[in-house]
């Protein structure tokens, strides 16, 4: 059986957990996330610990209860803490300034580009050159950071662009006569 899908999961307080047949739903402080129940994982929830095993022993059946045990862990963090995604802007003249729901970034084009926010994602810039996007679904906020950061990549000879804030850009030398 998977590693992963052995580990119980731990509720924290002010966290519900609803299973039914169909869906598994998460709520908390900070939203309200669902996910279908799979056919080939049973979930159960036992006095605010989540135990996550296969329906039968099949090689498809273990491998997808590591996941969905993954998955609804990420699903109760993230109700409870949130998740968020920082970038940093590298070059002259690089801004960002959000504006409610909508990114505006300054990055070197003739033109503005702006980037607007699906529900429940936020966003938020503590200075010109950084962005915080904030959520509480794991794969929205990283989904949405991989689309601002692909309006302009870090390039390999400056590092000109927009970059993840942990994310180191390995400079090449320049081509010599």
């Amino acid at each position: 059986m998977s590693r992963v899908g052995k580990m119980p999961i731990a509720v924290p307080q002010g966290v519900d957990v609803q299973i039914s047949a169909e869906q598994i739903t998460i709520k908390g402080a900070l939203g309200t996330l669902s996910r279908p129940q799979h056919r080939l994982v049973a979930v159960q929830n036992d006095a605010g610990v989540l135990k996550v095993s296969p329906a039968d022993n099949s090689t498809e059946a273990d491998a997808m209860s590591g996941t969905i045990r993954a998955l609804l862990n990420n699903m109760v963090n993230g109700v409870s803490k949130g998740f968020e995604k920082k970038l940093t802007l590298v070059g002259v003249g690089f801004r960002a300034q959000a504006q409610g729901q909508k990114l505006n970034l300054q990055i070197g084009f003739s033109h503005p580009v702006v980037k607007d926010m699906p529900a429940g994602i936020k966003v938020e810039t503590p200075s010109q050159t950084e962005v915080l996007i904030k959520g509480v679904d794991r794969q929205v906020v990283g989904q949405i950071a991989a689309e601002v950061r692909a309006f302009r990549p870090p390039e390999p000879y400056k590092g000109k662009g927009i970059r993840y804030a942990d994310e180191r850009v390995v400079l090449k030398e320049t081509k010599k006569k």
